[in-house]
């Protein structure tokens, strides 16, 4: 691996720019989850701010969209990871549930959700899912 600094001064994840956390999967850990990102994006605007002010707000909205997915849709414990990449952020949620995440229509007259796997899907720029046996990991990466 190269040790010559980097052009732009953008830090490599591996220089600690990466922090992992778990919850319970209770409802209040959706509040905890999005003020546990919070604090990791203040550690790394510190070092590295963001190019524009809405990433932080995007990083925010998708922490908290797949945390609530967790509590509603994967009972039990959960895992966040927060990484930082050469040219944004890699999220990773891990949950105890092997369904992969479907979109769901929006109705916003009646109600009822279905928008936040849309804007999850709309504010990154790569979503994937890995189903193993024992949960399932999402992985999104949005821009810094």
């Amino acid at each position: 691996m190269a040790t010559e600094p980097r052009g732009d001064d953008t830090p490599p994840s591996e220089d600690g720019y990466e922090r992992t956390f778990s919850f319970a999967g209770e409802l209040c850990n959706v509040t905890e989850a999005r003020l546990a990102a919070e604090e990791w994006l203040c550690a790394l605007a510190a070092q590295a701010p963001p190019a524009a002010p809405e990433y932080w707000d995007d990083i925010l909205l998708v922490v908290t969209e797949l945390a609530a997915n967790v509590i509603q849709y994967a009972p039990g414990p959960f895992g966040l990871r927060m990484r930082r990449t050469f040219d944004g952020v890699h999220v990773t949620m891990r949950d105890t549930s092997t369904t992969k995440p479907e979109p769901r229509p929006f109705h916003p007259r009646t109600g009822g959700g279905g928008i936040g796997w849309h804007l999850v899907h709309t504010l990154c720029t790569q979503v994937s899912v890995v189903v193993d046996d024992q949960g399932k990991d999402i992985h999104v990466f949005l821009p810094w």
